[in-house]
């Protein structure tokens, strides 16, 4: 998977990938040059005496140096843009394909998981990409290079060569092996890190009144000390192999000048022997360059397979290859023998849902807790698809739909009012970035949040906290309500989208709704039957089954779960 990314994000980039190898095919044959003009300045110079031939070949050393200076810079640059480039674009992928999940895929993952393959796991290869820009061609070229032109000094010292360079291939590929599995356990705990603290935040409110503090720094304590412990692992093998490297090198070194002085005595030239050791210190170094990248390696991959895994997971939900003629909008919606089974459940969890919502009508829905309200709306929306039957809206199949069409037809409050950060006006202005202030206000008025919100120094621009933490669980469902009405939409689905309002504004939101709003679809699903006593009709659901469809008066009389569900709520009032 490392592999089909790197082609994949990196062959766009030829023209920069093609600057890089210049640059360091011409700072390693730099380097290549140095050793020799050494060696002929010690066997030409030093031991003659010959001061004009020293300074002429210094020069020479000098302007090669400065050469191998520049390109070295200049290819580290263009390394580095590549590599944000690729970083750029994998994390732009990553997140689309994120966005373009369902429900399904994101609980499949997991939230911690698909932020952590996005920041984390994205960084990782992408710090292999520059290390490998930076290194990719100057390491063989050094190692290659320097074998030849060693030979070419002395081959008489050469099976110094095959002895070290053979070692230091073992010693690093025995490291790397040991590496992989620590990488591959250490992203897993980041995970847990990521979840474990997402929990914490998001739900801090509940640790304090349950006085978890304690308990729950044990938790992040014990996360984090498993990612320590890892990482730990990870960096001692890390932390072994330049050391093994040096061992090598140094080794290599004594084991040159040893041999090396017999070879003087015969008449080897001491330049030619100190051009051979620069030299062998250079296929060694072009190895240690290669180790850096060895090390990355085994991270980089296991991260470039857990980003390969969002890449390649095609959304359960997703757009028709030819979209059908969308109809004209009515608002009809028809749910026609629906079944709906969650991946991998045992039962069900919609069975044979099959009504009808009329232009202009509003349909509640209600039902004891998992009875499948929620989910019944979602099918509505797409949020996932059915497993049997079919969902229509204006006559047409919601798979058959192109999913914008769809979605700017309908208008969903959800039953956990969310607010992204900005202002009241950004927030409204999410289902319609062309509504004008009248308009806002006017949402704002039908949903009983005007008097809040003009109460606020700042007005449409009061500043909204992530989540919308700074406003009440009231005043944040009003706020997503009218969001919703901004936009306009043939159908509004309402999932429990009243259960944090009093009942007098509840009463005074549904009238303002059934008289602004007279030729809308309303779907509403409730707990409370105040809420939805007046309903055209009612879906009873009970354990995923629709076991009552009519009007209040007439459930009461023909619905045995409903009438339970009406009596247990008078019960509680009268005892209230």
């Amino acid at each position: 998977m490392l592999g089909k990314l790197l082609v994949r994000y990196l062959r766009p980039a030829w023209p920069l990938i093609v600057a890089v190898v210049v640059f360091q095919l011409a700072q390693s044959i730099a380097s290549l040059l140095l050793p020799t003009l050494n060696a002929a300045i010690i066997d030409n110079g030093v031991v003659t005496g010959d001061i004009p031939y020293i300074w002429e070949t210094g020069g020479v050393m000098l302007g090669v140096s400065l050469v191998q200076i520049v390109c070295a810079i200049v290819a580290v640059y263009f390394g580095s843009r590549l590599a944000m480039a690729m970083g750029r674009d994998l994390r732009g992928d990553v997140f689309h394909r994120v966005v373009a999940f369902s429900q399904r895929e994101v609980g499949q993952f997991g939230a911690p998981s698909l932020i952590t393959r996005n920041s984390n796991d994205v960084q990782q290869v992408q710090m292999l990409v520059q290390v490998s820009a930076t290194l990719m061609i100057a390491a063989p070229m050094l190692a290659i290079g320097g074998v030849i032109m060693a030979v070419r000094q002395d081959a008489g010292l050469a099976w110094l060569m095959a002895v070290a360079i053979p070692v230091l291939l073992v010693i690093v590929g025995l490291i790397v092996w040991r590496m992989v599995p620590a990488f591959t356990t250490m992203q897993k705990r980041i995970d847990r890190v990521n979840q474990i603290m997402r929990e914490q935040l998001t739900g801090i409110r509940v640790v304090r009144a349950f006085v978890r503090e304690r308990e729950e720094r044990a938790r992040f304590a014990v996360a984090s000390d498993e990612v320590q412990e890892t990482a730990l692992r990870a960096g001692n093998l890390m932390a072994l192999m330049f050391p093994a490297v040096m061992l090598v090198m140094n080794v290599s070194s004594v084991a040159v000048i040893w041999f090396g002085a017999f070879q003087v005595q015969e008449g080897v030239e001491i330049g030619t022997l100190f051009a051979f050791l620069q030299y062998l210190m250079q296929i060694l170094m072009g190895v240690m360059m290669a180790t850096f990248m060895f090390v990355m390696i085994p991270r980089a991959a296991v991260c470039a397979n857990r980003i390969g895994e969002v890449l390649e997971t095609e959304p359960s939900v997703s757009a028709p290859a030819v979209a059908a003629g969308a109809p004209a909008p009515a608002g009809r919606v028809e749910f026609d023998g629906v079944d709906f089974a969650y991946p991998g459940a045992e039962d069900a969890v919609l069975r044979d849902i099959t009504f009808t919502v009329e232009p202009g009508t509003t349909t509640a829905v209600i039902g004891s807790t998992g009875a499948g309200k929620t989910t019944l709306i979602g099918l509505v929306a797409r949020l996932f698809d059915v497993t049997a039957g079919a969902v229509r809206v204006d006559g047409l199949d919601v798979r058959d739909y192109d999913p914008d069409e769809l979605w700017r037809r309908i208008g969903l409050v959800q039953q956990r009012a969310f607010l992204f950060s900005g202002t009241v006006a950004s927030n409204l202005r999410y289902g319609n970035g062309e509504a004008t202030d009248d308009e806002l206000w006017r949402a704002l008025e039908l949903a009983q949040a005007r008097d809040f919100v003009a109460a606020l120094p700042e007005g449409l621009e009061a500043p909204i906290a992530q989540g919308g933490t700074n406003v009440s669980g009231g005043q944040r469902q009003r706020l997503a309500i009218a969001r919703a009405l901004v936009k306009r939409p043939e159908v509004y689905i309402f999932d429990d989208s009243f259960s944090a309002l009093d009942l007098a504004t509840d009463a005074a939101l549904r009238r303002a709704l059934d008289t602004q709003l007279p030729d809308a679809t309303r779907i509403v699903v409730a707990q409370r039957v105040s809420t939805i006593r007046h309903a055209d009709q009612i879906i009873v659901l009970d354990h995923g089954r629709m076991v009552g469809l009519g009007t209040h008066d007439e459930l009461v009389e023909t619905c045995e779960t409903y009438a339970e569900i009406v009596e247990s709520q008078l019960t509680a009032e009268a005892a209230a």
